[in-house]
């Protein structure tokens, strides 16, 4: 097991370029079990949770190829003409997004039967949205043994009409995969808006999809009989660039995050300028500039375009050194505090009092062990080490490698003394 290694107190400078998005390549992935050929995404990020998407393509029966050199981004998807319609626990554990395959599988074969989802424990974050969607488009669904079994009984889905009682990003992308291949029109309400929600409907469109109303609350669907194989590219993660402007934000950087899209994270870019760092568009992408110490600055979490909750761990670490009281609330999940109880090992000063945290910024962090509890959260420990006097070890960083590239190669470059050990 690995650990990482940060020299603190150093701010960061230079460019960097954001990957690929996670959340924008599993649905991708998981959409080319629609159509039999070979299928190719690309600006696909290398991370655990893509690679574990992978062997559960490959046990259905898929062929899954990761380019090399310059084309290592890209993943190859040869896709049978049938496949093993079963996603087995073993597998899917450890990650939430296996329960996209859900919609493709009865989609396309009318049957599956897929293991209930893991991933990070930050709360509840049930599936009965998905399945009451699935249930409106005609499938039979049953939960026996710790699995999904839907079917399709005239093997092909119908259409239909469903409000979804939650905003549900994976929810709203299963039921759209779901319904491309149903047999009439789809009309799915209170969606999710996500920029990943879009791209995943730019990518079924290619596939030759009739969608349309993706970025509102309302899509549209018709279904066709089949589909062509895909060739995507997917949108950079929002989450990672964020990461790395409030990384450039600290102790006064100053950072060019090369590829990211600043109209998906203008939630995030409000507050950043708010607490004083500058942020500059270029053709490249954006550059942030840290003002000394941060000012207060208090924020909600939301669905899109609000304050994505993936960034709340990361912005609490700025917020702990600025020259004030902020307040953080969290609405989207119930367990996003975690993060809390290690940076107090830091030096910070923070009460939590259920969905608030009162953060009562500090002069300087210092640098001590402290443990990742979920991906976001160790992605806000790095941020801490790369802040704090000293040495700071961040441990479980099996966590971090859900969602980030080698995050430390990317940070070293603009001068952080970083590295990545055994533990």
């Amino acid at each position: 097991m690995d650990k990482i290694v940060i020299e603190g107190g150093v701010p960061l400078r230079g460019e960097v370029q954001v990957s690929g998005a996670k959340n924008a390549a599993l649905p991708a992935m998981a959409a080319s079990l629609l159509a039999e050929g070979d299928h190719a995404v690309a600006n696909v990020p290398d991370l655990a949770d893509v690679r574990t998407m992978g062997r559960l393509l490959a046990h259905m029966g898929c062929e899954v190829v990761r380019g090399a050199g310059d084309d290592r981004h890209v993943v190859s998807l040869r896709v049978p003409r049938s496949v093993i319609p079963e996603a087995p626990y073993e597998l899917v554990k450890t990650m939430r997004a296996s329960v996209l395959v859900l919609g493709p599988l009865v989609a396309r074969w009318g049957r599956a039967r897929v293991s209930l989802p893991g991933g990070c424990a930050i709360g509840a974050r049930p599936i009965d949205q998905h399945l009451k969607a699935l249930s409106a488009l005609g499938a039979e669904i049953a939960l026996e043994h710790g699995y999904v079994e839907a079917r399709a009984p005239s093997g092909r889905l119908q259409g239909g009409s469903f409000v979804f009682d939650v905003n549900t990003v994976t929810g709203t992308e299963n039921v759209m995969m779901a319904a491309v291949l149903a047999e009439g029109r789809t009309v799915l309400g209170n969606c999710a808006c996500e920029p990943e929600v879009a791209d995943l409907a730019r990518a079924l469109r290619e596939m030759g999809a009739s969608i349309e109303g993706e970025g509102t609350t309302e899509i549209r669907i018709d279904g066709v009989e089949r589909l062509r194989p895909l060739y995507h590219r997917v949108i950079p993660d929002r989450i990672e660039a964020g990461t790395l402007l409030v990384a450039g934000a600290l102790a006064g950087g100053d950072v060019l995050v090369r590829g990211c899209l600043a109209e998906h994270m203008e939630g995030l870019l409000e507050k950043l300028r708010a607490a004083g760092a500058t942020l500059e568009a270029v053709p490249a992408g954006l550059r942030v500039i840290g003002d000394g110490r941060p000012r207060p600055v208090d924020f909600r979490t939301a669905p899109f375009p609000g304050f994505a909750t993936d960034m709340q761990a990361q912005m609490m670490v700025l917020l702990a050194v600025a020259d004030g009281s902020s307040v953080v609330t969290e609405t989207v999940f119930e367990n996003r505090f975690m993060h809390v109880q290690e940076l107090l090992r830091l030096g910070a000063d923070i009460t939590t009092d259920g969905k608030t945290a009162l953060v009562k910024g500090v002069t300087e962090l210092s640098g001590a062990p402290v443990m990742a509890s979920d991906l976001r959260a160790s992605a806000a420990l790095v941020l801490a080490g790369l802040l704090a006097k000293g040495s700071t070890e961040v441990l479980r960083v099996y966590h971090l490698d859900r969602g980030y590239e080698r995050l430390e190669d990317k940070l070293a470059p603009l001068g952080a003394r970083i590295r990545r050990m055994k533990a």
